[in-house]
């Protein structure tokens, strides 16, 4: 079975008069419908990570691989192309758009991929809210929603164009306890009943139990 995501000796550094290494020959591989937490203390380069297996950053050392096809050599077009159709992004901030509804910004990326009508891509946005249990909020803004229901509208965007994987960098940093185990419930049910990988920073031990499996980091590199 190809991996949905893997990472060969990967690297991140920084140049500069005093260079900084985020991320240190890491291998991993995430398999089709895993779900993965990245731990590890403040600074030990889980969101770089994350940022280099979504393909935006890129690294200094090292590839990584999405389904098995290499990116390094990847113009920022084809990389852009991969990221729309291949990877779902969910950030601590949910990033939703202020001025468009919770179904505007969940059409936003179908729009933008251009494989559904118009018509095609309100039923998939409006479907993918209605699963999530916000049937009763697409006409609203994001700034009339709970930040649970913002984070789980960022959900919704984030499966728009069904990708095989899923990369959130503290989804739940900014929730109460309750709705940061529903969030992180949900996850454990889309990588097991539809498939996915699912990747997810946490500086939460606690959450990430709730995981098929924990990655450490300790100044950019994995530990046991």
């Amino acid at each position: 079975m190809t991996a949905a995501i893997e990472a060969r000796s990967l690297s991140r550094e920084l140049t500069g008069p005093v260079p900084v290494t985020l991320v240190r020959d890491i291998d991993l591989v995430v398999e089709p419908g895993e779900f993965v937490a990245i731990t590890g203390p403040s600074g030990s380069g889980k969101s770089s990570l994350l940022y280099l297996l979504g393909l935006l950053d890129r690294p200094t050392g090292g590839e990584v691989l999405v389904r098995g096809e290499p990116t390094a050599a990847l113009t920022p077009d084809q990389l852009a192309a991969i990221r729309l159709a291949r990877i779902g992004f969910v950030f601590q901030f949910h990033f939703l758009l202020p001025e468009f509804s919770c179904l505007a910004n969940v059409e936003i990326p179908i729009r933008r991929l251009g494989r559904l009508s118009a018509a095609q891509a309100r039923d998939r946005a409006a479907g993918l809210l209605d699963s999530l249990e916000l049937a009763d909020h697409r006409k609203k803004l994001p700034e009339q929603l709970s930040g649970g229901q913002r984070q789980r509208v960022a959900i919704a965007r984030a499966l728009a164009n069904d990708p095989p994987l899923i990369l959130a960098d503290e989804p739940t940093g900014n929730l109460d306890t309750r709705t940061a185990h529903l969030v992180f419930e949900l996850f454990g049910t889309l990588a097991r009943e539809q498939g996915r990988s699912i990747v997810v920073v946490t500086h939460d031990t606690e959450l990430a139990h709730l995981a098929d499996r924990r990655v450490h980091l300790v100044d950019g590199r994995i530990v046991p």
